[in-house]
């Protein structure tokens, strides 16, 4: 079991984008420009990250590259809490063969960096009106296809048997208008792969922004914790107004949001939630912002972790 000081909170690199200033992409930049984008991390107090997919896909790095790139990772006294496999889904019609290579790939490669958990999910690229919103989850996205649901389950089991193999879990990101995009379709497909290494990443913030019926976060988590081994953690705003029919969401940090983590964080520990947190924001200072919350969460945990010992 994890003290508060030691549990996987890492912050999510997505802050700094797939590519540099001049517009290299991070997967080609120098080793130097890597270095310089953790040591901001690391000046935050914070000393896990997350290298999600959408920041430097390791799963496409050569052999050299990797340890080149934990070279930098020990030189600026940082860890990796998790690995996240983003916007990738290994049921993509084009390119769904390819992300299941990558992420076995990223399974591979986990333990050497003491990863315990690689998160995928099912989620596509951004539309071109996404990526023209001033958040795009105002505009609506890919939607899964029904046809294809048995071989995401097909596809899901195997990457759980390649996960079991190396002694690390695979975990299920939480998305809408996916195979797992309310906590009812999420149980449901969960039961369906039936392979005790998956489970789910309960990121119910990517589902309380949207501008449109949810069901209470407090119903969904209890659905879902249960059954979650990962957790993307992020909060919003969220209102609703029932005379025009208006919804209005924006990124919040956890304690000020819509969603009272120090609840939520309590009932998961409650029902045995042992995973990393990935601690994620955007807009704004959303690195600031994500060292916060690594804050947050660590003062949560040793508050209640002190009263179950």
């Amino acid at each position: 079991m994890f003290t508060a000081e030691n549990w996987p909170i890492g912050a999510n690199m997505l802050s700094f984008g797939s590519r540099t200033s001049d517009g290299t992409p991070t997967l080609e930049a120098s080793s130097s420009v890597w270095a310089s984008q953790l040591r901001q991390v690391k000046e935050l107090g914070v000393d896990q990250v997350d290298p999600t997919d959408a920041w430097l896909p390791l799963a496409k790095l050569s052999d050299e590259r990797i340890e080149e790139f934990r070279r930098v990772l020990d030189g600026e006294g940082l860890s990796l809490s998790s690995i996240s496999m983003t916007r990738n889904s290994i049921v993509d019609v084009e390119h769904g063969e390819e992300n299941l290579a990558d992420a076995h790939r990223f399974l591979e490669i986990a333990p050497s960096f003491g990863v315990s958990v690689v998160n995928t999910g099912f989620m596509q690229g951004l539309t071109e009106k996404q990526a023209q919103a001033i958040w795009f989850w105002l505009e609506d996205g890919h939607v899964d296809d029904p046809a294809l649901r048995d071989l995401a389950i097909e596809r899901t089991r195997e990457l759980g048997d390649a996960a079991k193999a190396q002694g690390i879990q695979l975990s299920l990101e939480m998305y809408e208008d996916t195979y797992v995009g309310t906590a009812d379709e999420a149980v449901s497909f969960l039961k369906d792969v039936d392979h005790d290494a998956v489970g789910l990443n309960p990121d119910l913030g990517n589902l309380v922004r949207l501008h449109r019926e949810v069901e209470p976060w407090s119903d969904m988590f209890e659905k879902v914790l249960p059954h979650s081994n990962f957790w993307h953690i992020k909060n919003y705003t969220r209102d609703y107004d029932a005379a025009t029919g208006a919804y209005s969401s924006a990124p919040m940090p956890l304690k000020y949001g819509y969603i009272n983590y120090r609840t939520v964080i309590r009932r998961a520990l409650e029902l045995g939630y042992t995973g990393p947190f990935c601690c994620e924001h955007y807009g704004s200072d959303s690195l600031g912002v994500i060292a916060e919350n690594v804050h947050y969460i660590r003062q949560v945990l040793t508050s209640a972790l002190a009263e179950s010992a």
